[in-house]
């Protein structure tokens, strides 16, 4: 395995932490993650964050270094996970970086835009048009704005459908305009990346079964405690994928199968949307289609 950095992105529940460890262990090298709430330190059993006994394997860089109470973007995660590589490259070390959160993964290969900053105002009337209009008027609306943006941004995408409409009404140009003045991190030729696509009933049957076995390794509590400390619904830790879910058998809105029913079916959902997204927005990474673990170490092998 000659390249110096990896990049591994798939679904949740599609097996990267494992093969990533096993990539890291045969190079001697370390782990960056790429999970926009394995960041969290609150949601370690919810985010299916490594356990301490795998991260104790090799070095994992940006798992578990925020609090539920911060809000982390996209650009403070590419200066952390920037320096993070840097460091790794300066020890002559190689890098694995994975996680699901296909954003993190284009900002380290194409650049992040320098967008300047919406006044709350201009949020404000986006977050009222949205509600007023409903998702399809909305979209025509933005597509005369910004009609790149509209085309790429998924159905139900709200938050960045409102985000490209604040932008061009802010600054009277299309966010994709800002978008196409970036620059990668990742130099060219500098690196080597792989999806993780495994057929959807595979992966669908992996989502169903995590969830049992997240509750078998404190789930509950987890939720509980996190739920205690009534921080901001908007903050993202708060969005975890079953926390919700979770919270209504905790305040006995629901038994516990009706909750985890619900919250595989987010899980489903969640799946799904990061599958369509790494279709959509790197084809060119090669596409490794199985969920058996030895067939994924052999194809990624064979990549190199």
């Amino acid at each position: 395995m000659t390249a110096r950095i990896w990049l591994i992105g798939g679904p949740t529940a599609s097996g990267k932490s494992a093969l990533a460890l096993r990539l890291a262990r045969s190079l001697g090298g370390e782990i960056v993650g790429a999970d926009a709430l394995q960041i969290y330190r609150d949601l370690r059993v919810l985010s299916a964050r490594p356990s301490a006994e795998e991260e104790a394997l090799v070095p994992h860089r940006l798992y578990g270094v925020a609090d539920a109470s911060e809000s982390w973007s996209v650009g403070r995660w590419l200066d952390a996970a920037s320096a993070a590589l840097a460091d790794i490259a300066a020890r002559g070390k190689a890098a694995v970086v994975v996680g699901g959160t296909g954003l993190y993964f284009r900002a380290l290969t194409h650049g992040l835009a320098e967008v300047p900053q919406v006044a709350a105002d201009v949020r404000r009337r986006a977050a009222e048009a949205f509600e007023r209009l409903g998702e399809a008027a909305f979209r025509e609306d933005l597509r005369g704005r910004d009609p790149q943006a509209e085309a790429r941004i998924s159905p139900g995408d709200r938050q960045r459908l409102t985000r490209a409409w604040e932008v061009h009404e802010a600054t009277g140009r299309p966010l994709s305009g800002f978008q196409a003045d970036t620059r990668p991190h990742l130099a060219a030729g500098s690196w080597r990346a792989a999806v993780l696509a495994p057929p959807r009933e595979a992966l669908y049957g992996r989502c169903n079964r995590r969830l049992g076995d997240m509750v078998e390794a404190g789930a509950l509590e987890e939720a509980a405690a996190l739920m205690a400390r009534r921080l901001d619904p908007a903050l993202p830790a708060m969005k975890a994928v079953g926390l919700r879910e979770l919270a209504s058998y905790l305040d006995g809105e629901r038994s516990l199968e009706e909750a985890l029913a619900l919250a595989r079916q987010e899980t489903r959902r969640y799946a799904k949307r990061q599958s369509t997204w790494f279709r959509n927005q790197t084809p060119t990474w090669p596409r490794i289609a199985t969920e058996d673990a030895e067939a994924q170490w052999r194809a990624l092998t064979a990549l190199d």
